[in-house]
């Protein structure tokens, strides 16, 4: 008597709510974006990505121009970016740069690195990147050269997001955040406060 084989179990994907499922979407537009022209960027590149379906972008964002004018946003990423006080800011940045590529897989400011393979998007990503972040973070500043000494800050933190990130830095990536922090957060910190 031979034994009746049954075919392997698939499991079925957990079931995701509404704002995870929007997140997915989103973090895989980003994804994509950061690597692709904006063009060349389907919605169906985008759905298996996130692993959903394309009507469900359409539910969610209604069309490409609108899920990708929220991913070309740095307003989200910004708030939580700058949300320390100015005479602890650099710290908080560094440690929120890192934290975002190491535990989330996103780094909050790295997209703006691309806006050359966008053509006008791109034109939209870096306006977006002035206004909603170099700008925003001028304005908190005081002293001399704020505007200068905000963009110094901000180049500063887009090197290590590049170094950890793109380059993928080994010795930076067997280092810790905390050690990593304490080493190049002072650099960022003295352009914050002069």
């Amino acid at each position: 008597m031979s034994a009746v084989s049954t075919p392997p179990v698939t499991p079925t994907p957990a079931r995701r709510d509404g704002e995870s499922t929007r997140t997915a979407i989103l973090k895989a537009a980003r994804y994509l974006l950061a690597r692709h022209a904006h063009g060349d960027i389907t919605l169906k590149a985008v759905a298996d990505r996130a692993g959903v379906s394309p009507p469900l972008i359409l539910k969610y964002f209604g069309n490409k121009d609108a899920l990708f004018a929220r991913v070309m946003s740095f307003e989200t990423d910004a708030e939580a970016l700058l949300a320390a006080p100015l005479d602890a800011l650099g710290p908080h940045m560094v440690r929120h740069v890192l934290v975002s590529q190491s535990e989330q897989g996103a780094d909050p400011l790295l997209r703006i690195v691309f806006a050359p393979l966008h053509g006008e998007q791109g034109d939209i990503l870096r306006a977006n990147f002035r206004t909603q972040v170099t700008d925003r973070l001028t304005a908190r500043l005081t002293g001399p050269d704020a505007g200068l000494r905000a963009e110094l800050a901000v180049a500063t933190l887009l090197g290590l997001g590049v170094m950890y990130g793109i380059a993928r830095g080994t010795e930076l990536r067997a280092s810790t955040v905390d050690a990593l922090t304490d080493r190049y957060a002072p650099t960022v910190q003295a352009y914050l406060t002069p």
